[in-house]
């Protein structure tokens, strides 16, 4: 229910496909590193052992541009 591309089929429509995936994937980040579930008092990354502290949208920003300048380098 997060991801409102699933539950809204107008206002979040996805012509492309790299597009839906692209919120897909962010959406899935936001919950598993972002959200602190109830219940667990902690991130479920965090739950897991994945990750020992908290992300927030930057942390994905600089991973990104990361993996960009690495896949610029490449080529």
């Amino acid at each position: 229910m997060t991801v409102r591309r699933f539950t809204r089929l107008t206002n979040a429509f996805s012509k492309k496909i790299e597009n839906h995936s692209a919120a897909v994937a962010l959406g899935y980040f936001a919950y598993n590193f972002i959200k602190i579930n109830r219940t667990l008092r902690l991130t479920p990354a965090m739950a897991a052992g994945v990750t020992p502290c908290l992300s927030n949208v930057m942390d994905l920003v600089r991973a990104w541009e990361t993996y960009e300048r690495r896949d610029q380098r490449a080529a």
